[in-house]
């Protein structure tokens, strides 16, 4: 059995070094466990800084494309490396690696796919309270989305199976943590979470760099996600809200019709034919996005069933 711990990185000199001298070389339960930077256009001594302090393997990317390009570079190549399971982490040493174990138990007891580390937010002194707020209330609607009980969605703290990994493709550019849960549930793969720990950093979010931005934009990426992965649900929700208003607005043009002032609310009946249009038209959308979302699952199953066949083979071939 092998570990692989993957570590996404974009110019994380002053703290990537941290972060490796506290990473694990053995975890009970592994015969190995390696170690996996991807870097992710840095310009910095990052590379460096992992050639010198034991990294296994290096990805590099020539230039920057995001955490979550970064995220799905790592997991492709800690399969290609033989990989039995998969921890991710962050390079600012933001969780603490002594709970790498606590992290993968579930999987090697075969009760979950996937594990994801849920901080103790209430705790974190140098999380404001508006982001503390903002990350239960954003883990709630996740949990709504998918459909299952992740306490910590944001966290990138996580664990995966080898099958998981092949299983797993994040459409949104900005991050990788909300989609791949919703993408767990949806596909059925077993998600379970476990308390961990974290370690103080001083290094401010890239991905956070105000409230607002971030609020704006996982607002979003929750919204082009619920599109993906419920289109039908969504689109039926605008073709209801559409179609409803029109309705109120026939049986507003009725009651004066029947009350011998039909001739001056005709505005009314012309208003709701164009909102029934719209609603009936944006069903005809729902109906056409689920049947592309079917389209896009078998696809996504041929692509894990490629994987499976190129990788496990790969693996076979190295135990001989």
């Amino acid at each position: 059995m092998k570990l692989i711990i993957q570590i996404p990185c974009y110019n994380e000199e002053r703290y990537l070094l941290d972060t490796l001298k506290d990473l694990p070389r053995k975890v009970e339960g592994f015969d190995k466990v390696e170690w996996l930077v991807i870097d992710d256009g840095s310009t910095d001594n990052t590379v460096k800084i992992a050639q010198e302090n034991g990294v296994d393997y290096i990805i590099k990317h020539t230039q920057n494309k995001g955490l979550a390009e970064a995220f799905l570079t790592g997991l492709e190549a800690c399969l290609k490396y033989g990989a039995d399971v998969i921890v991710n982490t962050d390079a600012d040493n933001q969780y603490n690696a002594n709970d790498i174990p606590k992290l993968v138990k579930p999987i090697l007891e075969g009760k979950a796919d996937m594990v994801i580390g849920s901080r103790p937010i209430k705790n974190i002194k140098h999380f404001s309270f508006f982001k503390k707020i903002l990350q239960k209330f954003g883990s709630g609607v996740v949990r709504v989305i998918s459909g299952t009980k992740v306490e910590d969605a944001p966290s990138g703290f996580r664990a995966f199976s080898r099958e998981t990994a092949m299983k797993l493709m994040v459409y949104n550019n900005y991050t990788y943590t909300l989609e791949t849960i919703i993408q767990a549930g949806k596909n059925k793969i077993k998600v379970e979470c476990v308390p961990i720990r974290v370690n103080e950093t001083f290094r401010k979010s890239r991905l956070v760099k105000n409230i607002f931005s971030y609020v704006r934009k996982n607002i979003f990426a929750i919204i082009r996600i619920f599109i993906i992965y419920r289109p039908f649900i969504f689109f039926s929700f605008i073709a209801g809200a559409f179609s409803l208003t029109g309705l109120i607005f026939i049986i507003r043009f009725l009651f004066f019709y029947f009350n011998g002032k039909g001739s001056g609310h005709v505005q009314s009946l012309i208003l709701a034919g164009v909102l029934v249009s719209i609603g009936f038209q944006t069903f005809l959308f729902a109906i056409t996005a689920d049947l592309l979302a079917a389209n896009r699952k078998l696809l996504e199953d041929i692509r894990y069933q490629v994987k499976k066949d190129i990788y496990d083979k790969n693996k076979n071939t190295e135990k001989k």
